[in-house]
């Protein structure tokens, strides 16, 4: 007994189709890939109004040049990656209410993650135009 194997012909416009065909692949992989680091980078910021009390630290965990070239009206700077914040949070009123934000909503995830494991009420607003957004403070330098 025989076995024939049958292979379906391969013309040319057929091969000329397949680049076009891993280019739309390829193009749809990275529309995806975009789409899942901008949620990433948006981080658990609130795009609801943040009601500011009397009482309310907003954060700015942004490094001290960009703060300098502006930043929340009122908002203490506390640097997230030289490690200032960290070392800052067993000083931060326990029983205080602190809205968080920084450039892009990254660094802000991260410090309200590490604020809330040290058992801060905490609020991620997010990046700074989010944040301005929200609690309707003016940006200053």
């Amino acid at each position: 007994m025989q076995t024939t194997i049958i292979r379906p012909s391969t013309t040319a416009s057929t091969r000329s189709e397949l680049p076009a065909r891993r280019a739309r692949g390829i193009r749809t992989a990275l529309v995806a890939a975009v789409g899942a680091a901008a949620l990433a980078l948006t981080g658990c910021a609130s795009t609801e109004p943040i009601e500011l009390g009397a009482d309310t630290v907003v954060v700015d965990v942004r490094t001290p040049a960009e703060y300098a070239a502006g930043h929340l009206d009122g908002a203490v700077n506390l640097d997230l990656t030289s490690g200032q914040l960290a070392a800052e949070i067993p000083a931060l009123d326990a029983e205080g209410e602190y809205v968080v934000y920084c450039k892009s909503g990254n660094r802000s995830a991260q410090a309200t993650a590490l604020m809330e494991g040290a058992g801060l009420d905490v609020t991620d607003a997010g990046s700074m135009q989010q944040a301005a957004d929200a609690t309707g403070l003016p940006i200053v330098q």
